[in-house]
């Protein structure tokens, strides 16, 4: 089972890839939505980071997975310019998840 990251910000997709967690940076905002759907179906997928942001753009796909399917586990995170205190918030993130300080 593996973990994947959607975000809007190249430096949290860098981030995450250095803690060993592939992932996709959205440009296009039309892209969250079916990104996401994408990603769900995926089998080997676990677990899915989310950004704030993009999280909001297609909210009720996210509470359709959270609320109507076993998995993906979906965690919302904040990018730096989220609510979440920016890279410091993230670095937690990964520490706390896979045990790597970055």
């Amino acid at each position: 089972m593996k973990f994947y990251v959607i975000c809007d910000k190249v430096d949290v997709l860098l981030g995450m890839r250095i803690a060993g967690i592939e992932g996709q940076l959205i440009v296009d905002e039309k892209e969250a939505a079916p990104t996401l759907e994408r990603i769900s179906q995926n089998e080997e997928i676990a677990v899915v980071l989310i950004t704030e942001r993009l999280a909001e753009l297609c909210r009720e796909k996210v509470y359709d997975i959270k609320l109507n399917r076993m998995r993906p586990l979906i965690v919302e995170i904040p990018n730096r310019d989220g609510s979440g205190g920016g890279m410091g918030a993230i670095s937690r993130y990964v520490e706390e998840a896979i045990g790597i300080k970055l």
